[in-house]
This record gives C-alpha cells, sequence and structure tokens, in this order.
C-alpha cells in the first residue's frame, strides 16, 4: 500500500509511521511542517503546512489510503487562532478528501474527538447524540464539522472516522493531560478534582492507538468507530497511579462541581479493529521511563 500520514511529528502519527513501515510492502509518505525521522527505506517525508492552500500539490499522484490525523497545535487559543484550527482542522480536511478522490485511493481515515459526545456518566456508543453544536466550543466543533464533509465521500471511497479518547505515550507534548498529571505529581503540585474522584475517563495507550488504525485501513465500508482503552479510570485514580510509580504521593484538592465524565464504549473498536493490549499501568511505566532516560 502507498499510505499517506498527516501530522506525522505528533504522538500517534509518527507510531502510526513506524508501524506501517514496518511492512516493507508499504510505502509510507508523511505529511508536517519539519521532518520526522521514520527510520525506513519505504518513507518519505513531505514538508508541509496545512494552512497552505496549495499544500496537495505536493502530493504524490496516486495513494491507496489517506489517513488524516494532523490538528493545530493552536487548539486552545479561541478566538485569536480560530483561522489556524479551521484551516488545519476543517478546511485541510476537504482539500485531502478531494485530494482522495483524484489519487484514487479506497480508504480514508480521519481522526476526529470523542468529545463531540460532550459529557455524562455512562459510556457513549456510536449511536449517541452529538452534543448541540453551540455548546462543543470552537475546536471540537471544527472536528465534528469534518467529520459531516466527509460523510459526503463515503460514494468515493471507505471513509473511517475515528473518535479517540486521550491517546497518551512517550513523545507525548507536554501540556495534554496525561504529561500534565505526571508533572504535577513529579513536582507535588495539587491535581484538582472535581467531587471526590473527578472526571472518569478511558485512555488507549499509543501503540493501541495505532495498531486501530492500521486495522481500519483494511475495512470494506465506511464507519464510525470509538477508540478508547479497556479500563475506566478516575482522575483520583490515574493520580495515585502514576504517584505510585513514582514512589510519591499525590496533592489532590476537591471542589464542588460535578464530574464531566468521557468515557468510549468500544465494542465496536473491539469487534471491527482490535483490542487494546497495553494496560493503563504499563503505559505509564513506559512513559516515566522515557522521561527519566532524557533526563540522563
Amino acid at each position: 500500500m502507498k499510505i499517506l500520514i498527516t501530522g506525522v511529528n505528533g504522538l500517534l502519527g509518527h507510531e502510526l509511521a513506524q508501524l506501517m513501515c514496518s511492512d516493507k510492502g508499504n510505502h509510507v509518505y508523511g505529511l508536517s511542517r519539519s521532518e520526522q525521522k521514520v527510520n525506513a527505506d519505504n518513507y518519505t517525508h513531505i514538508p508541509c503546512d496545512l494552512n497552505a492552500e496549495d499544500f496537495v500539490t505536493r502530493l504524490p499522484g496516486q495513494v491507496d489510503a489517506v489517513v488524516h490525523l494532523a490538528q493545530s497545535e493552536k487548539f486552545r487559543d479561541f478566538p485569536a487562532a480560530s483561522i489556524d484550527v479551521f484551516n488545519v482542522n476543517t478546511l485541510s480536511t476537504l482539500r485531502l478528501l478531494d485530494y482522495a478522490r483524484k489519487a484514487n485511493s479506497k480508504t480514508f481515515v480521519y481522526a476526529s474527538s470523542g468529545g463531540v459526545y460532550g459529557n455524562k456518566d455512562i459510556g457513549f456508543t456510536e449511536d449517541s447524540p452529538i452534543l448541540g453544536t453551540g455548546d462543543l466550543g470552537f475546536y471540537l466543533s471544527s472536528k465534528l464539522c469534518s467529520e459531516i464533509i466527509a460523510d459526503n465521500y463515503t460514494s468515493f471511497f471507505n471513509v473511517v472516522q475515528l473518535r479517540f479518547f486521550f491517546v497518551f505515550g512517550p513523545r507525548q507534548n507536554k501540556s495534554m493531560l496525561i504529561p500534565r498529571l505526571i508533572s504535577s505529581v513529579q513536582n507535588k503540585n495539587e491535581i484538582t478534582l472535581s467531587g471526590q474522584e473527578g472526571i472518569t475517563i478511558n485512555p488507549i495507550y499509543v501503540s493501541d492507538a495505532a495498531m486501530a488504525v492500521k486495522k481500519a485501513l483494511a475495512l470494506d465500508h465506511s464507519d464510525k468507530i470509538n477508540i478508547a482503552g479497556t479500563s475506566n479510570l478516575s482522575l483520583r485514580r490515574i493520580g495515585e497511579i502514576i504517584a505510585a510509580k513514582l514512589g510519591t504521593d499525590p496533592v489532590f484538592r476537591h471542589d464542588t462541581n460535578e464530574p464531566k465524565n468521557l468515557i468510549g464504549d468500544i465494542q465496536k473498536m473491539k469487534k471491527l479493529l482490535f483490542v487494546p493490549e497495553v494496560s493503563f499501568e504499563q503505559g505509564i511505566d513506559n512513559m516515566i521511563k522515557s522521561l527519566k532516560a532524557k533526563s540522563e
């Protein structure tokens, strides 16, 4: 297969590129603004800014699949960076869908977010109602817009929309949830919990998330699938697991807010794609070992 992956500098993009390159029958084209080192002869880096109107002119004439993982790094900066967020998260999706059609692609995988469901106590299935767009916020609205746009291309190729729930692993940006919690525990900073336990989530380790994407490339139909881990963990429990790995005690404070849980039901993922193999505890252990290795 010839596979085009956007966001190859990101946590999941880099993991996926390495995984797909491990099959020597594949050729992977990785898109990012700065070069990502993937140690494989069957990998080609394409320097590319998804903000640019003409970025598709840099892409190969034919690919079998497009995996669109890139998202704006400025997703928290609304409204100052709203144009960047829209261009990278939504407009680039349309341009890549049109490119995939012209490049005779068979599959288009789009990385959406479990956040489009909103929050509630029980796990969201793929048939759960989507949160009203006025309540989503700009970032999640841009992801949902891309989902709606991608739905229109299912007559041209398989469109598989993966709704990710808290992917984590080594190399992850320190501003993301799990790295922030590791830093807070290390530095004895308070972790704020809503209620006694805080939000409950089911994070997925990056290698499991990458394997789910690989399996999605083999589907013979369009679909929407949640991608999440097997364990539902409260923020308190996550803090305790991290602290145990670090040999310290977490520091919690409580507020009076109700926890806004975000749990993805993964029955469809297990049936169609892959059953996650890496426990949360093992994933945290891997992250802490990686951080220690970098500091030595």
